[in-house]
């Protein structure tokens, strides 16, 4: 790419400005590994190239479960390890989520076993500050130094935990264990979304710790290199064999498996009443397809449409409008069904989506997603409700 002047360097990347473009940056990929705040450093050539694809990779997911970062492109073998990233001022805190006990977690926390699992996951913050080690930090300190409001502390925390398991159900489907992880933010500074928190940085195999079928001795990220007594040449062609692997397993993670929901309705006069669960499940991405039976008159054209569906399409729900056509059709597919009228449009399009979700994080995603946004909602109107209220002007305060 066509970089302009150097902005920032750290340990294993260095950011550039675009050329014409004030508010993009380019954001290269060394070949450098570190370990122990910069007390170790190796050089592993191909390493960059391998950090960049796997960081790229990790935030289109993101994106396009509709989370909030920084990543516009790039990041593959033809972008020499560069990603254009949206510019933003760093906020200076490393965000650790935690899902089993292991590291500096078990140093601080003797009674606790290591390998355990960390139920609810635990969110912690660390200042970047090397001279100190990175230390933890509360979020009352975090406020108090002027570092984030109370409110980026909140939102901070529940994206990172939405984060988390997002990369742990990726994980999960292929037989591997996310640990932890590690994940930074800023703010934009572009004039579209000025001051907006993002997920920034890089999310790479130096950013977590993963354990194949959740034992610790397969390691494939970085604490492998933080465990060599000595580093060897071949000791750090094993960790770019790992590193390799890492990118081409989370190369699979941002493939969305297509699913759909067949919205059927028992005769025309039910066809408005599913409009609400189309509007609901548009929020999720998912497919939609209409069809109109009739269980009392047509009993034969309900089993010869679910046949045909059934045919049609390898991933499918459905979503009846009525319990007698939902039953039919239970007997009729080997699919899921649901009872539009069991519940409100909200309720049934969430159900859809998690059934399919089971094997698509990228939906999976936008479930966790739209749940956190519902909670948002939640504490801002109880906040909303109980703010002190002004006092109108001339009342007495006696």
């Amino acid at each position: 790419m066509n970089k302009g002047l150097e902005v920032a360097r750290g340990k294993t990347k260095v950011l550039y400005e675009k050329p014409g473009q004030p508010d993009v940056l380019i954001v290269q990929a060394l070949d450098n590994i570190t370990a122990g705040v910069g007390a170790r450093r190796n050089e592993i050539p191909g390493k960059g190239r391998v950090a960049s694809k796997t960081s790229a990779r990790v935030f289109r997911l993101l994106n396009l479960c509709g989370l909030p970062t920084h990543y516009l492109s790039g990041g593959e073998d033809d972008d020499d390890n560069e990603m254009l990233v949206r510019r933003c001022t760093m906020i200076p805190l490393e965000v650790v989520v935690r899902g089993v006990a292991a590291g500096s977690f078990v140093k601080r926390k003797p009674g606790v076993a290591r390998g355990s699992v960390i139920v609810p996951r635990l969110v912690e913050f660390f200042f970047k500050d090397d001279a100190n080690h990175d230390p933890l930090i509360e979020p009352d300190e975090i406020v108090a130094r002027g570092l984030a409001s109370p409110q980026e502390v909140g939102t901070m925390s529940e994206i990172a935990r939405i984060v988390f398991e997002i990369l742990a159900h990726a994980w999960r489907r292929n037989e591997t264990l996310l640990v932890d992880l590690k994940i930074e933010f800023g703010r934009l500074i572009g004039a579209e979304g000025r001051g907006n928190l993002v997920i920034a940085d890089v999310i790479d195999n130096d950013s977590w710790r993963i354990w194949p079928q959740g034992r610790e001795e397969l390691m494939l990220d970085k604490q492998m290199y933080r465990n060599l007594a000595e580093v060897t040449p071949a000791d750090l062609e094993r960790v770019l064999a790992n590193y390799e692997t890492v990118a081409e397993i989370v190369g699979t993670f941002p493939v969305a498996r297509p699913g759909t929901v067949g919205l059927i309705a028992d005769g025309p006069s039910a066809v408005a009443g599913l409009d609400p669960t189309i509007r609901a499940l548009g929020q999720f991405g998912l497919t939609v397809l209409r069809r109109v039976v009739s269980s009392e008159l047509m009993p034969g054209f309900v089993v010869q449409t679910a046949q045909q569906l059934d045919a049609t399409f390898a991933r499918l729900i459905y979503v009846a409008s009525g319990p007698q056509l939902a039953a039919m059709l239970g007997g009729a597919t080997p699919n899921p069904v649901f009872d539009a009228s069991d519940a409100d449009a909200e309720s049934t399009a969430t159900a859809c989506a998690k059934a399919l979700a089971l094997d698509d994080t990228v939906l999976f995603g936008r479930v966790m997603l739209v749940q956190g946004h519902a909670r948002s909602a939640i504490l801002q109107a109880d906040a909303q409700l109980n703010a002190p209220r002004p006092v109108p002007q001339g009342a007495n305060l006696a």
